[in-house]
């Protein structure tokens, strides 16, 4: 590109500025300059300006300022150019040293020098400068100026000193939506949400109307604390003031309904967004994980990946926490597949969240590999895999992990003494228990939560404590909960204790009036000691409360479609084939002795009503299922939102030993793996 001559020196500057305004790279800029020079025009101090500024646009700052530095009588406004692109391109400690030349030189200040000055000694956490430029703020006239008290508010809420901050602003003539907003910013980053929240609504009080960025800011402000009603609100005055939700402001709210758990409302901004990126996409995937719609979150994955996005860490461990949930092994290591591995193994994240599937599918071999391959560890993923190999029967390996944690100089925390508790319960190991839930307060100086008790009460009452049990809930320093009775009511059932299972029924009553499933085992206990009356009493005030029990389900994953059941369910298409399977199971179970468990079908009915009930159970018609639908040697996988009940795990066992297939069961308590005939619990559970 070459300067054509012009004989006009009106139109030769002319020309030059339109070059420099149009130029592409840096190569062209300094050609001008050149042309500048040669045209005895880099005096001129309106072309170096415009030059000056557009070599601080490519990021040319050492060019920039030997070009200022050459320049033989900069005034004030090439200094603010320079000092402009400097904060820009983040020299904020050069951006100092230049504004200190320009007072050594007493050069006229402005007011909009202050705004770029004071940003950078926010930046530059230069406070006692910003301090002395308040009262050069105020010496030089300028405490009228909106925006170098605006910056100057900046700088106080940015290092924390928010007293500062309000006597600013209560100084600013006219408080424009960035004042405020840089004010309820600095609430924020000071931990001072709630007070940010208040701000925002008293701006809006005081008629100052919202934008966009302030709205973001406030919305996230009740991201943090939760705070759904004033987010709601904050939505409706965007209606009423007409303005249009863009894509940062529909992204908070998505955030804040799947962290508040309203997963209709955020999927009904999520949809109403014209452009999605994928962060969005993997709160949404996250928030169904973690709201308990696994499904919705693999189908929702699905569907980011038809349309072109790539994954990224934050999807996939939501994808691979809705695998866990339901149990779907062949689906997670699909998933897991679209990311390298090494990148599983140098994430902690990533890596604890594919320990967890494996663990929570029954594949707790393939999750002790990939925690073996870990390039680090943390607290978090030493946790993942204690708990996932004690859920899954490995509980000495989990103490052995455990012996690791200590090695690696990782503190325990509750959750680590919770997961080897756990396994403590499933393998019956009542001293390991005990001393674990000593070692918790006596030698790691933790707090026990109610969850450490709920273990110990559930251990001592699975080995017929009954007494230790109770005893241990009445020396509780916290109120018992629900996790606490239930621990003991498991015990009840397991020793057949009625009298004291009643006792425990009520005070579960009392603490849930809402949950059908306490009626439920109440009624049952009157039932099989022949109470009628009382039985049904119970129900009658389950319907006048409209209670209902929540329906036992299962699942089962094939091909990467999860199948669901729930008992006596004929809607699956392969229905006939299904019943046909366990009425020949049935059979053979029938000429190896077997006689159906009815005690735990607690209903004033007929034996042979009872058998047809416990005959066809959730679990029961997903292992068939899996029978006739895989082929033999394959493992069969099943998740089930209950407890599994006493008929269908003997049923189980005896399927494994007649088909000599494996099948793997996870109730909402522990897994169970069956295998010729046994199961990895012992038959204690």
């Amino acid at each position: 590109m070459s300067i054509v001559s012009v004989s006009s020196s009106t139109s030769k500057v002319q020309q030059i500025k339109t070059l420099i305004s149009f130029a592409s790279n840096i190569n062209h800029l300094k050609h001008f300059h050149a042309s500048l020079i040669r045209h005895n025009l880099h005096h001129d101090t309106f072309l170096v300006n415009l030059l000056l500024k557009r070599t601080l646009f490519f990021r040319q700052n050492h060019y920039s300022f030997l070009l200022f530095s050459h320049t033989q009588f900069p005034n004030i406004f090439l200094y603010n150019t320079l000092i402009n692109g400097f904060v820009n391109n983040h020299l904020f400690h050069e951006t100092l040293d230049l504004f200190l030349s320009v007072r050594k030189l007493g050069l006229s200040l402005y007011g909009f020098t202050f705004p770029f000055v004071l940003k950078a000694c926010t930046k530059a956490q230069n406070l006692n400068l910003g301090i002395h430029l308040h009262s050069l703020v105020v010496k030089c006239g300028f405490y009228h100026d909106v925006g170098a008290m605006t910056s100057l508010l900046s700088m106080y809420s940015g290092s924390g000193r928010l007293d500062d901050a309000h006597k600013v602003f209560d100084e600013i003539p006219e408080r424009s939506v960035v004042s405020w907003t840089a004010f309820i910013s600095g609430c924020i980053a000071a931990g001072k949400q709630r007070e940010a929240i208040d701000l925002f609504k008293k701006m809006v009080e005081m008629g100052v109307r919202p934008d966009s960025y302030s709205i973001v800011r406030v919305l996230t402000a009740c991201v943090s604390v939760g705070d759904l009603d004033r987010a709601e609100w904050i939505v409706k005055l965007m209606d009423e003031i007409e303005m249009s939700k863009n894509s940062f402001v529909c992204a908070t709210l998505v955030n804040l309904y799947a962290k508040r758990g309203k997963m209709e409302k955020a999927r009904s901004v999520f949809d109403s967004m014209a452009e999605k990126d994928i962060v969005t996409w993997s709160t949404m995937i996250q928030g169904y994980a973690s709201n308990s719609f696994p499904k919705e979150g693999v189908e929702l994955f699905h569907q980011m990946l038809q349309e072109n996005l790539k994954p990224d860490q934050y999807s996939i461990v939501g994808f691979l926490s809705s695998c866990a949930s339901l149990g779907a092994l062949d689906l997670g290591e699909w998933g897991s597949s679209l990311i390298d591995r090494n990148e599983f193994l140098t994430n902690l994240v990533m890596g604890t969240a594919l320990i967890d599937m494996y663990a929570k599918c029954g594949a707790m071999a393939r999750g002790f590999q990939v925690f073996k391959e870990m390039k680090e560890r943390d607290r978090v993923l030493m946790n993942a895999a204690i708990t996932g190999l004690a859920k899954n029967g490995h509980v000495k390996l989990s103490f052995a992990v455990f012996g690791q944690t200590e090695k690696l100089g990782i503190s325990p925390d509750g959750y680590t003494f919770l997961g080897l508790l756990c396994g403590c319960v499933h393998a019956g190991l009542i001293e390991d228990g005990l001393r674990m839930f000593i070692a918790i307060s006596c030698v790691y100086a933790l707090k026990r939560t109610v969850e450490h008790y709920g273990c110990m009460i559930d251990l001592w009452g699975r080995a017929g404590m009954l007494d230790d049990a109770y005893r241990l809930i009445c020396d509780m320093p916290m109120k018992p909960n629900a996790i606490v009775w239930g621990a003991l009511l498991s015990g009840c059932r397991l020793v057949k204790d009625t009298q004291l299972a009643e006792t425990v029924l009520k005070e579960l009553i009392a603490l849930e009036p809402w949950n059908a499933g306490n009626y439920v085992q109440l009624s049952n206990i009157y039932s099989v000691t022949g109470r009628w009356d009382e039985a049904a009493e119970v129900r009658d005030t389950m319907n006048k409360k409209g209670l209902k029990k929540i329906p036992g389900f299962s699942w089962i994953e094939l091909e990467g479609t999860v199948h669901e059941f729930l008992a006596d369910d004929k809607s699956h298409p392969l229905s006939d084939k299904i019943y046909a399977k366990l009425e020949d199971l049935g059979n053979e179970m029938r000429l190896m002795g077997f006689v159906p468990t009815t005690e735990c079908v607690m209903f004033d009915v007929e034996e042979e009503e009872k058998e047809r009930v416990l005959g066809y159970h959730s679990e029961k018609l997903a292992v068939a299922f899996g029978l006739i639908s895989t082929v033999h040697g394959e493992v069969i996988r099943v998740v089930k939102n209950l407890r599994v009940c006493g008929d269908c795990h003997e049923v189980m066992k005896l399927i494994s030993k007649i088909t000599r297939r494996e099948i793997v069961v996870r109730d909402n308590n522990r897994f169970h793996c069956f295998t010729n005939g046994s199961c990895s619990c012992n038959d204690y559970w």
